[in-house]
């Protein structure tokens, strides 16, 4: 590739030319969720040269004791201190959401209380993140990534926790960021989807993956069947079915890789479904409402997809708590009819 001849090109859709274009359809516009969403790329960029260097940091002699209890995430150099990743990308999000000076309140995976920005600093965003999610799967490789989703307060209001506890409906835009064999940046400002890639050549997220649509129906479910024996009848039925068909359709294929932000990215892509259910060892389901299963579900419908939660539509819920947990169905709308169909069907039993 010739990088040289890249870095002259004017037709290239960078992620900043992107959030600009969509702010010029609103004149009242004052830059402000440009200038967030700019300092949520440059985390983006930050952990993804991190990741990169996880693998060597143990070699290099930067990693110190890893915690495998939480994570098998290695440690860094950050000022004087050593710092799991997990734990660096969560500060790198803290600060760099406050110094943008566009947000008030922070809601993060890592953090058991809300982060409220003192007033100095404070704009009208809340962003609710997953800084590192699937941290643990750093050591053998495998994609992991940040999710994050961003709601606006009423203006003139003193910043509150119910200003984040909101459904997800109301999420003005949501992405996640994948570091995987190359940095994929995906974002919807509730126009659509777009997906970005990091030219490290010219330190820029390119567009290419534009108006990402996710197929009708798919042919892949993904789901850790591990779990199978704890699952409803509905969930139950539905994997059989999608092993054993009755109608003469083909099997579909199963693929799990036990990281969110990978196993939605290919079901994005390549259509189908994902599904983590409720089980009987977690009644209330294991992923997180606000900062998991909300951007994701936004990212899914404004694709053409679906995402439910056993009971109704998920981002039609209303969370009580910052860390509350829901199961969650999503992916291509036919797929996501189905399940609906067999819950509605155990519901009239």
């Amino acid at each position: 590739m010739d990088h040289a001849a890249d870095a002259n090109r004017t037709d290239l859709m960078t992620i900043t030319r992107y959030v600009l274009n969509e702010q010029t359809k609103y004149p009242e516009s004052r830059g402000d969720f440009t200038i967030l969403l700019s300092h949520i790329v440059l985390g983006c960029k930050f952990v993804c040269s991190c990741v990169n260097k996880a693998g060597l940091a143990k070699l290099i002699g930067l990693a110190g004791e890893t915690n495998v209890q939480a994570s098998f995430s290695p440690t860094f150099i950050w000022g004087e201190e050593q710092k799991k990743l997990d734990v660096l990308s969560n500060e790198v999000f803290i600060k760099a959401l406050v110094s943008s000076g566009r947000t008030c309140i922070l809601v993060s995976e890592e953090d058991e209380e809300a982060t409220f920005v003192e007033p100095s600093k404070r704009g009208k965003y809340c962003v609710v993140f997953d800084p590192l999610d699937g941290s643990s799967n750093i050591d053998c490789g495998v994609s992991i990534g940040t999710i994050f989703g961003i709601y606006m307060i009423k203006d003139g209001d003193e910043p509150k926790l119910e200003d984040v506890l909101q459904p997800g409906k109301n999420m003005l835009a949501a992405g996640y960021c994948m570091y995987g064999s190359s940095c994929t940046l995906v974002l919807s400002t509730g126009s659509g989807v777009n997906g970005f890639t990091l030219d490290p050549s010219l330190g820029e997220f390119i567009l290419t993956h534009p108006d990402i649509k996710i197929p009708k129906k798919g042919r892949i479910y993904s789901v850790n069947e591990g779990n199978a024996k704890n699952w409803d009848g509905p969930t139950a039925k539905y994997v059989e079915k999608c092993k054993f068909p009755k109608d003469g359709s083909p099997a579909k294929s199963l693929r799990y890789i036990g990281s969110m932000v990978a196993d939605v990215h290919r079901t994005l892509l390549y259509g189908g479904v994902f599904l983590y259910p409720a089980d009987k060892k977690s009644p209330s389901g294991k992923l997180r409402v606000l900062y998991e299963v909300f951007p994701m579900s936004f990212l899914m419908e404004q694709a053409g997809g679906q995402s439910f939660t056993g009971k109704g539509r998920a981002l039609d819920l209303v969370p009580k708590k910052i860390h509350e947990r829901s199961p969650i169905f999503l992916g291509s709308y036919d797929d996501v009819e189905e399940i609906k169909a067999l819950y509605a069907a155990e519901e009239q039993k």
